[in-house]
């Protein structure tokens, strides 16, 4: 679902925080408040959901979770004791589930050598970040949601449905690079994580249901403001 990052533009788009506030804000009121990955979630849980969900809905990411739960293997210890192909069939709904097998037992061989979260947490975002990076199998989406939802801080997440909605919304131009985007949403808004979270939550909302590769444009709350949605009714029938 990711754009080419060889044609996206490396420097970072210009945001006008009124016109991203305006979004926030009507797409709250649509589709209310989403509680993605709650404050009452174990962070470490947090991460291993963070893996899970590359690439597969976040339904199978619980099937694979609560069986994870039933063999008692959701601890950094369990998962590295565990061979890779008995973790590869306990996250089996996950999809990918090799692939996913091997990044987990990766991202918790970095846990531990890192002295768990409360050492982790310690670190300031900037080399947290850098340290997550270079761990195999965690990409930009991917550490952006583990630094949001289990550690808590001010980074926003970019995906392909932000990218989507937007250019439709005129926000930015086409061709834009993750780290340009992430960067410019986190100038314009400021270190907010509750609002980080959020948007995230309600922009995978609305283009997973409205927003789609064919838009229902007619349902849509922010068809008003939407350059997409004028091109639309601007065409000849």
């Amino acid at each position: 679902m990711k754009p080419n990052p060889a044609s996206r533009k490396a420097h970072p788009p210009a945001i006008d925080r009124r016109r991203l506030r305006r979004v926030f804000e009507r797409l709250l009121a649509h589709h209310g408040p989403q509680h993605w990955w709650p404050h009452d979630g174990h962070p470490f849980e947090i991460m291993i959901g963070a893996v899970l969900t590359q690439n597969t809905a976040w339904t199978n990411v619980e099937k694979a979770m609560e069986r994870l739960r039933r063999a008692r293997a959701l601890t950094a210890r369990r998962i590295l004791a565990l061979p890779q192909g008995e973790l590869a069939e306990l996250i089996r709904p996950s999809g990918y589930y090799n692939i996913k097998a091997d990044r987990l037992q990766h991202l918790c061989r970095w846990y531990q050598e890192g002295g768990g979260f409360q050492v982790l947490n310690e670190w300031d975002t900037a080399t947290l970040r850098r340290s997550l990076l270079a761990v195999k199998g965690v990409g930009p989406e991917t550490c952006d949601d583990i630094l949001l939802y289990a550690f808590e801080r001010p980074v926003f997440v970019v995906d392909a449905y932000t990218f989507r909605l937007f250019q439709r919304l005129g926000l930015i131009e086409e061709g834009h690079r993750y780290e340009s985007l992430r960067a410019a949403v986190e100038t314009a808004i400021g270190p907010h994580t509750a609002f980080f979270n959020e948007l995230h939550a309600l922009v995978v909302r609305h283009c997973s249901g409205t927003c789609k590769p064919r838009p229902l444009c007619q349902s849509c709350p922010l068809r008003r403001q939407c350059a997409y949605n004028r091109q639309l009714v601007a065409q000849p029938r």
